[in-house]
C-alpha cells in the first residue's frame, strides 16, 4: 500500500512540474493599446509608423507589452524583462510560463523575420 501511495504521489508531482514548465511560442511583441493590429496612422495623428515604432510609442504613453500569437493577445507578467523593448514589434520565439492568458517571460529570440 505504501508503494502504491508513493508512486501516486510521485506521479502527481511529475504532472504538476510538467504543466509548470517553460514553453516556447512563435508570435510578436506588441502593446496593449494596439493588440494584434497596428493602425498607426489612426492612433498617432496620421503618422505612418512601423509596428516597432508604434509599439514603443504606445508603451511610452502607458500601454503594456503583450505577446500576440495567431491573433490572440497574451498579457506579459514581467514588464521589466530586458528583451521586451529590444524586440518590440518583431516576430519572436518567446519562452516562458503561461498561467491563463498571462505569460512570465524567461527568454526571447528573434524568429528570423521582422513585422
Amino acid at each position: 500500500m505504501k508503494t502504491l501511495f508513493s508512486f501516486g504521489f510521485l506521479f502527481v508531482i511529475a504532472v504538476a512540474a510538467l504543466f509548470a514548465a517553460d514553453r516556447t511560442w512563435t508570435g510578436s511583441i506588441s502593446d496593449s493599446m494596439c493588440g494584434a493590429t497596428h493602425k498607426s496612422a489612426a492612433e498617432h495623428g496620421g503618422k505612418q509608423m512601423s509596428a516597432r515604432d508604434c509599439t514603443l510609442a504606445c508603451v511610452k504613453n502607458g500601454a503594456k507589452y503583450v505577446f500576440v500569437r495567431s491573433g490572440k493577445v497574451y498579457n506579459i507578467d514581467n514588464q521589466d524583462y530586458s528583451g521586451l523593448q529590444e524586440h518590440a514589434g518583431h516576430s519572436v520565439r518567446l519562452t516562458g510560463e503561461m498561467k491563463g492568458d498571462t505569460i512570465t517571460v524567461s527568454k526571447i529570440d528573434m524568429s528570423g523575420k521582422k513585422k
